[in-house]
């Protein structure tokens, strides 16, 4: 059986960060709170605000919390009062810890519910605006990151819905709740803990070279902010100026997240000129299964070996690089499906660990692509 792809084959088209770099390039905090709070009353979550009022509980009486403030005063050289007078604010949030606990039912992979989430009408329609309103911005990130504008465009779609919900947590408050208190019953809470410590220090860092406040800035329950949801680590690193007016707002400025974006794929592996994946015609079965889908998502095999084990990847005439064998489970909705993604495919999970996002992201930006085409044509017709 052929299973196809929306794909991308053309040769140019998570987790970011509220940059250290940005901030110290004066992104306006204040600023951005307002605006971001007044664009996110309506339609953020909700579960947010009510945490927010319900939340009195702050860090300023527990132990854990100052020994972390010295830990950090002294492994990123700064004033440990400082470290530890914000700790001393950060309000434990019970509705985070909750968020990242571990589901008690067994969950159920499903693609066609899980895609149904994120290609759907108002993405779309939101996105062709988007696309209208930086379209210049796109195409320039396209050329000179080699990162498709669809791929970009359908990152901020999947993440925020085009800027419509880019969190209103304080991420301070949801920092140091998942660095101070994650549920133990995730199967990987150190791992997690750990992490979310050094999101919580380069807040700590940032916010203190540049002399801003660390509990302005909205974001989601994890932590990440702006259009594209960069976490404070990948600001850092990958935040660019793409509107040239000397600071990078990823709040705000659509351009900079474009741009931010784009610089976070390359950073990451991608190879412009490359598709993201390959239909393919699935003939493999038991062992010759098990062994294509031993690597997950992790690019291993050419196209050759996989036709060895039964897969023949279509379109991929002359194709050495490696493929990876992509599962797409339906549940009980119906059959699996099957691609061959790329290394550009793997690149996009480095976003978010995950073959639905993945495809969801490519998928999504091809539908506002075309729609936004089709506006065009429709536009011209009219004139």
């Amino acid at each position: 059986m052929t299973h196809s792809i929306q794909r991308n084959h053309r040769p140019s088209l998570s987790l970011a960060c509220l940059s250290v770099a940005a901030l110290a390039m004066t992104l306006a905090l204040p600023v951005q709170a307002a605006k971001n709070s007044k664009k996110t009353a309506k339609k953020a979550v909700p579960v947010a605000a009510a945490a927010t009022a319900a939340a009195v509980t702050t860090y300023a009486s527990r132990g854990d919390a100052m020994q972390l403030a010295a830990d950090i005063a002294s492994r990123r050289d700064l004033p440990q009062d400082w470290v530890q007078a914000q700790l001393e604010q950060a309000r434990n949030l019970p509705v985070v810890t909750r968020l990242m606990t571990p589901a008690g039912k067994t969950f159920v992979k499903n693609w066609t519910v899980y895609r149904s989430r994120f290609i759907d009408p108002v993405r779309i329609r939101a996105g062709v605006k988007f696309w209208q309103a930086n379209r210049r911005a796109l195409e320039r990130a396209e050329q000179q990151f080699g990162v498709p504008a669809e791929i970009i465009a359908g990152i901020i779609g999947v993440e925020t819905i085009y800027g419509q919900n880019m969190g209103s947590f304080r991420v301070m408050d949801a920092l140091a709740t998942l660095t101070l208190d994650f549920p133990p019953s995730h199967p990987r809470a150190q791992a997690r803990t750990d992490y979310f410590r050094g999101e919580l220090e380069q807040v700590l860092v940032t916010a203190h070279r540049t002399g801003t406040d660390p509990f302005s800035l909205r974001g989601s329950y994890a932590g990440a902010m702006g259009l594209g949801q960069f976490m404070p680590t990948s600001w850092d690193k990958f935040a660019v100026d793409f509107d040239g007016d000397g600071r990078i707002d990823l709040f705000n400025s659509a351009t900079d997240a474009i741009g931010s974006v784009a610089n976070y794929f390359v950073g990451h592996g991608w190879k412009p000129g490359l598709p993201t994946a390959f239909p393919v015609d699935m003939r493999a079965q038991g062992e010759n299964l098990a062994t294509l889908l031993a690597p997950d998502i992790n690019p291993s095999f050419t196209a050759g070996q996989m036709a060895e084990h039964g897969v023949r990847v279509l379109g991929a005439e002359g194709y050495e690089r490696p493929l990876a064998l992509i599962e797409l489970k339906n549940g009980s909705s119906g059959p699996t499906e099957y691609i061959a993604g790329t290394e550009n495919f793997y690149a996009i999970t480095r976003y978010n660990w995950s073959a639905f996002y993945a495809l969801s992201v490519i998928e999504l930006g091809r539908e506002v692509h075309e729609a936004y085409l089709a506006s065009q044509t429709a536009f011209s017709a009219k004139n």
